[in-house]
Formats: structure tokens, C-alpha cells, sequence
């Protein structure tokens, strides 16, 4: 039987972004190379008291599998009964344990990265998670201290709890996302402990994350910021292709825009917006006139008609 993930080879892996790593940008990342997908960070509290907008954040396209579902939770008790409800929900192969979010509203609730100041307690979470889970794999991001390096402790209280795979991000939760990645630390990381170890921070592109590869040593990249406006990294990656064709840029402009629409309905134009802002900033002719007229429009067949012209290969400033 294969197995849910192949670590024999580098792991292409799209990192959970609040707002941005929804259902249909996960499924076009995934449908053009992505060998994992997680959902946005999700409050444990927030399950456990059946949060309608929180079970929509689980739901997933046919395409991902394997899926991680991404908790966050500063209770045992919380956790567990989080874990539980996942339980019952089909499709999900991975629970995966946030203890690298910086932001102030999830640390001062004790979660995401305020954990790796208690290592005993965030050891005690994901063994939780463990014991409680019914799914094959469990998993935690992290980062490589709070306010100072500790890498490899940090690495090996995950692997000890049980842990079957890490995700780091090579900063501090001081150094939010500003300060210059650590990959150092990610490389000592991969030395220091016998679970697969996935890099992430500042992974930009194609060549960013072969050197990442190399130089860490690690089983597989992470790519969350640097595929906003960006999928068709994951297209470069497993096809070992430097350059991205225009007209297959286009196409997966087009996916992403009716995943949009088949998922949020006709306001799914709007909300792609924003993306369209990211994606016309590639050098095409008329991109700011481009976005003038994508904010006043929200009919979803005009909208598609805009982007299909707009990138269209000729419309290239270089050729």
C-alpha cells in the first residue's frame, strides 16, 4: 500500500494563511503539484463549540488527499475535545498542531507560538492529540524559540510526544515575519531528530527552495506567503521547471478564479479581487487599469472575461 506521504523524495507542502489558503486556492495549488495541503489555522475553542464558520474552514476539495487540518489550542481539555470532533469528520489524514502563529491575539490566549514557552505543557498537547486522534498522522508547527533559539529542544519535545512529522519556521516568534530566516537552525533540527522535517520561511521561488532543500537537508519545503499570487510554484517544483509557461500561468488563474465561484457562489468574484491585485503584478501591460476596473466589478462572467484577455500571453510586457 502507498503511503499517505512519501518521504523518500522532497515534499511540496502549501502552509495554512488566514484568509488566503482557502478551499479553492488549495485545490488549484494541489491539482498543479502540491503533495500536501492544510487547511486554515483552526480554533480549538471555536470547534468545540461547533462554529459553523469554523467546520466550513474543514471542508475540502476531492482533490486533497492527503489533507491536514491545522489546530490551535492552549487546553488539553479543549484540544482533545477538538481532536474528537475531527474524528468524525471523513477525509481529514493529518491533525496538525499550530505552535508557530505570532500573531498577539492568538499568543495572549496561551496557543500557536506562546506554547514554546511551556515546553512541558505543549509536549502534554500533542500527545493529546496522539492518544486522542483517529487519524494517521499527527504533526506540529513550529517556530525555533519565542524569544530565543532553542531549535532543537523545541524539535525534540514534538518527536518525543509523538509527533510523526515538524514543520519549521526558521524565526522567533520575535522575529515575527521580518527577521532573516534561520535556516541554520532548521538544518540542525534535521540533525538532531529521526522524524521527516519540512522547512518553511522566506521560500520564494523555484530557486529559493532548491537551495532551501540543499542546504537544510530537509525531507520537504513549506511555501505559504511565497505562493500568494504565486501557485504555479508548486507546478515548477514537481516539474523541475525553472520558468512557468504564460499560458499555463493563465490557466491557473482561470482554475483558481472558478474554484472561487463554484465555493462562495457569486460573491466569489469579490473575494477574488485580491488575488487578482497579486497576480497582476507579473508584468502585463495596463495592470493598474486592470485593477481599477476588477474593483468595480463583482458579476462573475464579466470578471472572467476581463482576466481571460488580461493574461493572455501577447498582453506580456516582455515576450
Amino acid at each position: 500500500m502507498k503511503p499517505l506521504l512519501d518521504f523518500s523524495k522532497p515534499l511540496y507542502v502549501l502552509a495554512p494563511l488566514a484568509g488566503l489558503t482557502d478551499l479553492p486556492f488549495r485545490s488549484v495549488v494541489k491539482r498543479f503539484g502540491a503533495d500536501l495541503t492544510v487547511s486554515e489555522m483552526i480554533s480549538s475553542n471555536a470547534l468545540v463549540h461547533n462554529s459553523k464558520k469554523s467546520l466550513k474552514m474543514i471542508e475540502k476539495s476531492p482533490l486533497e488527499r492527503p489533507y491536514s487540518v491545522q489546530i490551535a489550542g492552549a487546553e488539553e481539555s479543549i484540544v482533545k475535545g477538538a481532536v474528537e470532533i475531527l474524528n468524525t469528520i471523513d477525509g481529514i489524514d493529518i491533525v496538525d498542531l499550530n505552535c508557530g502563529c505570532p500573531v498577539p491575539k492568538i499568543v495572549s490566549h496561551g496557543s500557536g507560538s506562546s506554547l514554546l514557552q511551556d515546553l512541558e505543557k505543549m509536549g502534554n498537547i500533542i500527545r493529546t492529540i496522539k492518544e486522542t486522534s483517529n487519524k494517521p498522522l499527527t504533526s506540529v508547527k513550529i517556530r525555533i524559540g519565542f524569544q530565543e533559539k532553542r531549535p532543537v529542544e523545541i524539535a525534540k519535545v514534538c518527536e518525543a510526544s509523538g509527533a510523526d512529522f515538524i514543520a519549521v519556521h526558521g524565526r522567533t516568534r520575535a522575529g515575527k515575519f521580518k527577521s532573516e530566516v534561520d535556516y541554520d537552525a532548521i538544518r540542525q533540527i534535521k540533525e538532531a531528530v529521526s522524524i521527516p522535517v519540512i522547512a518553511n520561511g522566506d521560500i520564494t521561488s523555484y530557486a529559493k527552495a532548491q537551495w532551501v532543500l540543499e542546504f537544510t537537508g530537509a525531507d520537504g519545503v513549506m511555501i505559504g506567503r511565497g505562493a500568494v499570487g504565486n501557485p504555479w510554484i508548486f507546478y515548477q517544483l514537481k516539474h523541475g521547471e525553472k520558468e512557468i509557461d504564460p499560458g499555463l500561468k493563465r490557466k491557473i488563474i482561470l482554475e483558481h478564479f472558478d474554484q472561487m465561484i463554484k465555493f462562495y457562489g457569486d460573491y466569489g468574484a469579490v473575494l477574488f479581487r485580491k488575488h487578482l491585485h497579486t497576480y497582476s503584478k507579473a508584468g502585463y501591460k495596463g495592470a493598474s487599469e486592470f485593477r481599477d476596473k476588477v474593483n468595480r466589478i463583482s458579476e462573475p462572467s464579466e470578471m472572467r472575461e476581463l482576466v481571460e484577455t488580461f493574461f493572455n500571453p501577447s498582453n506580456l510586457l516582455i515576450h
